[in-house]
């Protein structure tokens, strides 16, 4: 993004100069010149372009980041920081309905399906026998144009015949299900974690590996308490903040 504010002097002001700096910079991001999520120049253009050094830029940026402007990812640079959109995880989770609720625009990118041998931990999950098969559907989430999830939602393949080719035409967890008489399905459990994403995940949501991720394991179960989707959800951690009810 181009800087258009020009370099403060100390005859413009009687404030010291990160001071003018952290002002000329907070002013872009109120006048949207600089948006959630944009990248900040280095110290070194910023320094550069206000004609001071570069410790004068970073103590302007640290009391950006102190006040909740900004965010610095080591390695990467500072960024204008992201206020996250509310996913609440209750009995009947669904994203959609949460970012309706939110009065925001959401859909799903289908990135890849496919039946595959399941994984102990999907076996397990979804109650499924030795070679039993699943439904692999991968699959990322945008909201207002950003893409705040990466998900791997696994689905027993005996129970849901096609249920790829059903996905691909909706796309959607909830009217997927329903196409095989599932109208209505209950969260049994939901773990929350922090990791680091790899490779894969983070070209997805547009970040570091190095930059943590929220990850979901959830299980859903028809009204009878039969398994039909387990899910791997690794949230944008700045995009999504997740809340828990207490119906769970």
């Amino acid at each position: 993004m181009t800087m258009t504010d020009p370099a403060p002097t100390p005859r413009d002001s009687a404030l010291p100069l990160w001071q003018q700096i952290e002002q000329a910079l907070l002013r872009q991001i109120r006048e949207r010149q600089l948006v959630e999520g944009d990248q900040l120049p280095s110290a070194q253009v910023l320094a550069k372009r206000f004609a001071v050094n570069r410790h004068t830029v970073r103590r302007a940026i640290e009391a950006l980041e102190e006040r909740g402007h900004v965010r610095t990812e080591t390695g990467r640079g500072s960024f204008v920081q992201e206020h996250p959109y509310h996913y609440p995880i209750s009995r009947r989770t669904r994203f959609g309905r949460a970012m309706h609720d939110l009065n925001v625009e959401s859909h799903y990118t289908l990135l890849d399906t496919r039946v595959q041998v399941p994984s102990r931990q999907v076996a397990r999950a979804l109650g499924l026998i030795a070679g039993e098969r699943v439904h692999r559907v991968v699959y990322s989430s945008q909201v207002e144009g950003r893409t705040v999830d990466h998900s791997e939602a696994y689905f027993p393949a005996a129970r849901f015949p096609g249920l790829g080719e059903v996905f691909a035409r909706t796309p959607s967890v909830t009217r997927t299900l329903a196409a095989f008489g599932v109208t209505d399905y209950l969260r049994r459990h939901t773990t929350v974690m922090a990791r680091l994403p790899d490779a894969d995940v983070a070209r997805v949501l547009g970040q570091s590996t190095r930059r943590p991720v929220l990850c979901v394991h959830s299980l859903n179960v028809d009204p009878q308490g039969q398994p039909v989707q387990f899910g791997i959800t690794c949230f944008a951690g700045d995009w999504v903040q997740l809340m828990v009810s207490s119906d769970l």
